[in-house]
């Protein structure tokens, strides 16, 4: 199998393979800034009581953000402790945000139609190319999607970042099938937007800079399914000693210091004679 054979093929379908990290995922997982929500909205032209739809919304960071601003939000997860998460989440928020429990695989015709579809981490979980397929169906003719993820750029603060990654490669991170996938980076969107309708592309970020201690460092890796609880199993606790006593051996103090980029491409259908 070539390589573009190998990164085009969906991953095994496994719905609740974050049902262990769901505490873990709400304390300690990156949040996206109200900034860049705000900044998607206004480039997406959405206006309050515009339908979004989140798609693999997990613990709702996304969906009660575009709630906030006062869009109609569907919160879509296939885990049903995600969404009672999010719908927790969004009670505090003092907004509404509909819930409904499914994956990619159930995207459906007749739903929507929806202004702007996000995906936060999600979509290289997904059948890249029939989700999209079916996101053009759903999505009116002039929305689009938004795709977010989280980086760490190489700067020294963020040596952290490689020790947490070897030991979790040491505890199996390198033989999940969609690390294999990523070949060392980031998943790419791009082929799979330039091969639908969805080929006007616009990238926004924000760089954020933050304080962190071993526990909520440990915490961030228990909420990633490479080194959940439940994949762990009984090297739980081992994994833990061994990553706090490598983060000690980096920082004595315990301390750290998080520079990480948030970043949203927002892709929506080419303006005709563009």
């Amino acid at each position: 199998m070539s390589q573009s054979d190998h990164q085009n093929k969906p991953l095994p379908n496994a719905p609740r393979r974050f049902q262990s990290t769901v505490d873990f995922y709400e304390r300690y997982r990156l949040t996206y800034p109200d900034r860049l929500i705000a900044r998607v909205a206004g480039l997406s032209g959405l206006k309050p009581g515009d339908p979004v739809l989140d798609l693999g919304a997990g613990t709702g960071m996304l969906a009660v953000g575009f709630a906030k601003l006062g869009m109609t939000v569907t919160a879509m997860d296939p885990e049903p402790e995600m969404l009672a998460v999010c719908k927790d989440t969004a009670r505090t928020a003092g907004v509404s945000v509909s819930l409904r429990q499914g994956s990619s695989y159930d995207l459906e015709p007749g739903m929507g139609p929806f202004r702007l579809v996000t995906m936060g981490r999600s979509f290289h979980w997904m059948d890249r190319t029939a989700t999209i397929a079916m996101l053009e169906r759903i999505v009116t003719p002039d929305g689009g999607l938004a795709l977010f993820h989280d980086a760490h750029p190489p700067v020294a603060e963020n040596a952290w970042f490689k020790v947490m990654r070897q030991v979790q490669d040491r505890f199996g991170r390198g033989d999940e099938p969609h690390i294999k996938e990523r070949h060392g980076g980031h998943h790419r969107y791009e082929p799979y937007l330039f091969a639908s309708q969805f080929t006007r592309l616009d990238g926004l970020s924000v760089t954020i800079r933050q304080a962190l201690t071993i526990e909520e460092l440990v915490g961030r890796a228990f909420s990633m399914s490479t080194s959940s609880p439940e994949k762990l199993g009984e090297r739980a606790d081992a994994f833990a000693a061994e990553l706090s006593a490598a983060l000690r051996e980096l920082s004595p103090d315990g301390t750290f210091v998080e520079v990480a980029e948030l970043v949203a491409l927002l892709a929506r259908r080419a303006e005709q004679g563009a």
